[in-house]
């Protein structure tokens, strides 16, 4: 029923959003050219890979696609991609991903391997449901840029700090998952977004 959901409401909001995709997308290259969007490789149910993709928010790296922590570094962001990041714009392709399987619309956040590698017992159980565009941490640590630009140390502030606590909401998601509950977490998102 989930899968269901997910493969209409894709459809839907793409059929609708799409003007407002084609303007995004112009803005992005009118400010800092080509290409329109981010791909980076994440780990998905299963423990599967594959290619998640937002709007480019930074200057190209190319790296990048592989996995690099640029929490907390704001040099490389561009114009328009401090507005998308703060209105969470730049998430938006990831429709295309919920369209396609490799995401569901609300799920444990995807991450690089790199960090997958670090608590492995723990993110086997988050795997174990499709990776989402926004669940309860998402929510929690909307700041999260914030909090690792003040650390002296970003890496360990994630991996030590921040990460246990998402892996927590995670697993609790994984426990306690219903469409009920993914309906309120779309509702807190909207209103966490907008109003906050």
């Amino acid at each position: 029923m989930k899968r269901i959901i997910d493969l209409l409401v894709s459809l839907l909001v793409l059929v609708v959003l799409a003007p407002f995709v084609l303007i995004i997308a112009l803005a992005v290259v009118m400010d800092s050219g080509f290409p329109v969007f981010f791909i980076q490789q994440r780990v998905g149910v299963g423990g599967r890979p594959f290619n998640i993709i937002k709007f480019r928010t930074m200057t190209v790296l190319r790296e990048a696609r592989h996995g690099t922590f640029d929490a907390g570094d704001s040099s490389r962001v561009t114009r328009v991609g401090q507005w998308l990041r703060r209105s969470k714009l730049d998430e938006l392709p990831q429709i295309f991903n919920v369209l396609i399987g490799d995401m569901s619309f609300v799920g444990p956040r995807p991450e690089i391997r790199k960090w997958v590698e670090v608590y492995p017992e723990r993110w086997a159980k988050v795997l174990s449901v499709r990776p989402g565009i926004t669940d309860n941490a998402s929510i929690e640590f909307r700041n999260e840029e914030e909090i690792l630009k003040a650390s002296a140390n970003p890496q360990e502030t994630y991996r030590d700090e921040i990460l246990p606590q998402k892996l927590n909401l995670y697993e609790h998601y994984v426990d306690s998952q219903s469409l009920l509950g993914d309906f309120k977490i779309v509702f807190k998102t909207f209103y966490t977004v907008i109003c906050k």
